[in-house]
């Protein structure tokens, strides 16, 4: 419900669909989905993610990369570490609602439970 409440009448351009297109194919691997979710509110090192979504840390820096051609991280270059993140508010809330409208298939959704907060989700999940 965090979407614009306001339709939207004009066409897409058929550039900018292939790019929705082209976020939701990204969306549409249970690793990258982690990936995104472990960075939702925070910055976290190639290793911290590997160990997160508990695969080999090569295979999530080659998730990580289709996911930056995609536009949806960002890196950040400390010393001989690389921090991903996500590239902004809206690939968070994208995420966030899919997580959200995935939970709802399971009967009565925690982020309904406890207040919605991504916070007191995230630490439910992580937990």
């Amino acid at each position: 419900m965090n979407a614009d409440n306001e339709l939207c009448s004009r066409r897409l351009a058929d550039e900018q669909a292939d790019l929705v297109v082209e976020v939701f194919r990204m969306l549409a691997d249970a690793t990258r989905v982690q990936l995104l979710w472990a960075l939702a509110d925070r910055e976290l090192s190639v290793n911290d993610l590997a160990a997160h979504v508990k695969k080999p840390a090569p295979s999530v820096s080659q998730h990580l990369a289709k996911l930056r051609m995609a536009r949806l991280v960002r890196t950040r270059r400390e010393g001989t570490q690389v921090f991903y993140r996500l590239e902004n508010d809206h690939v968070r809330q994208l995420v966030t609602d899919a997580v959200y409208n995935a939970e709802h298939a399971g009967g009565a959704p925690a982020h309904h439970l406890d207040g919605g907060t991504l916070r007191v989700l995230h630490d439910e999940v992580l937990g």
